[in-house]
């Protein structure tokens, strides 16, 4: 009984095993189909392998980037002090004609002098620093901390966050010394961007401030000329360290003391100091 099945199956296996070539014929069909449509693909679509995409592609980028970075380290930001100001910003030596310096300082400051809001600034001004070293003439720039550099802030009249752009000429041959252009343009503290900061070279948008002439001139106005500024910014630094309650106390003193020198001797009533007999 349990060998009926097996001597039943027996045929259906002869059929199949007689049947097998047919099967294998048809593989043979798909398979010379596919190759069929292989042949047909490259001459539709042209392939181009990936490596002679990709290597062109990776050596001009690092070629760029090399570049780029090679630019950028470059154009390094010069720390302006109140010890090195003169020699830092000084232009090259004399020559036939008066050619220009192109200079950025961008003024910056902590708690005491920024309030502590300049960070965004100061952020917006290092990121601008590779789109200015990509420029055909890229300027120099500097950075001037009016909270450990007060003193210099203070002889210039200048606050932060700010960018001083300065255009310094090469003296001529008989040592004479052309004037300095000098612009003071404030940058907003909480939404200015590196594009507007690079502009200010790129685009020339520093043309559309005036340049300042005035007292406060760090190279041509009187208070320079006379080397009375950095003496003047002791003095503004000096009176800024002092506490505001003692500018209460010594108001209050003048004013008293004033007061007291105003009124008659003999008292509000009018009447003669002791030891004066009084007229007839």
């Amino acid at each position: 009984m349990r060998a009926t099945p097996l001597l039943l199956a027996l045929p259906a296996i002869a059929a199949a095993t007689e049947q097998q070539p047919l099967l294998n014929q048809v593989k043979g069909w798909f398979a010379k189909a596919s190759d069929s449509i292989v042949a047909v693909l490259p001459t539709s679509v042209p392939s181009i392998p990936v490596s002679s995409i990709t290597k062109p592609l990776a050596a001009g980028a690092s070629k760029g980037a090399a570049k780029g970075a090679a630019k950028a380290a470059a154009l390094t930001v010069e720390r302006v002090t109140l010890d090195n100001y003169k020699s830092v910003l000084q232009p090259g030596a004399a020559t036939a004609s008066p050619a220009l310096e192109e200079w950025m300082i961008f003024v910056t400051g902590g708690n005491k002098t920024c309030f502590g809001m300049c960070e965004h600034a100061e952020t917006a001004f290092n990121a601008s620093t590779p789109l200015l070293a990509a420029s055909s003439n890229a300027p120099h720039l500097g950075l001037l901390d009016c909270e450990t550099d007060t003193v210099l802030c203070n002889a210039w009249a200048i606050g932060a966050p700010s960018i001083m752009h300065m255009i310094l000429p090469q003296p001529l041959l008989d040592q004479s010394n052309p004037a300095t252009i000098v612009r003071s343009i404030s940058v907003n503290r909480t939404s200015v961007t590196p594009l507007e900061i690079a502009n200010i070279h790129i685009k020339e948008t520093y043309k559309e401030v005036k340049p300042y002439e005035g007292f406060w001139h760090p190279f041509d106005g009187p208070l320079a000329q006379y080397g009375l500024n950095i003496p003047l910014g002791y003095v503004i630094w000096g009176f800024s360290q002092i506490p505001s309650w003692a500018f209460m106390i010594g108001i209050s003193f003048f004013s008293r003391t004033f007061m007291s020198r105003r009124m008659p001797q003999g008292g509000a009533g009018g009447a003669p100091p002791a030891g004066l007999a009084p007229a007839n």
